[in-house]
């Protein structure tokens, strides 16, 4: 079926969450919560922690638990999950670019990269407990 075929649909308003995949919520519940300081808005036992992140949330799940069924039928949330690294991106002001570096290398936190796209956002990178490359660039990286 082509685009052409769908009948129309007014655009999503913006991404309400997102998710990485971890073996370990223990850690990563201290890199998430401890590390980049966010709030945690839930975690059951060893499936999954929730954090806001602004308007958004992220969602971290243990793939090993979530590739069962829900078993609630009234949360009847489809299994789901992957393996391997992932990828998440934190919008960040160009001016706290450098407090951010300069938390995660005092919490031990490796910077892979540090650079400006060609359109003149900065980006960091780094990566999770859980190997998931994370990425704080600054909004206008994806400006129109």
């Amino acid at each position: 079926m082509t685009d052409q075929n769908l009948p129309s649909a007014p655009e999503p308003l913006g991404i309400l969450e997102a998710a990485l995949y971890v073996a370990d919520l223990d850690a990563a519940e201290r890199f998430y919560g401890d590390v980049l300081g966010l709030e945690r808005i839930v975690r059951v036992a060893d499936r999954h922690v929730f954090y806001r992140v602004g308007a958004g949330v992220l969602l971290i799940f243990n793939p090993m638990e979530t590739c069962k069924p829900s078993g609630n039928p009234d949360l009847p949330v489809p299994a789901h999950g992957t393996l391997g690294p992932g990828h998440f991106c934190f919008a960040v002001d160009r001016a706290a670019l450098d407090t951010w570096r300069a938390r995660l290398v005092a919490a031990g936190v490796e910077i892979e990269a540090d650079f400006q796209w060609p359109n003149g956002a900065r980006s960091i990178y780094f990566r999770d407990p859980a190997k998931n490359s994370i990425e704080m660039a600054e909004p206008r990286l994806w400006e129109k």
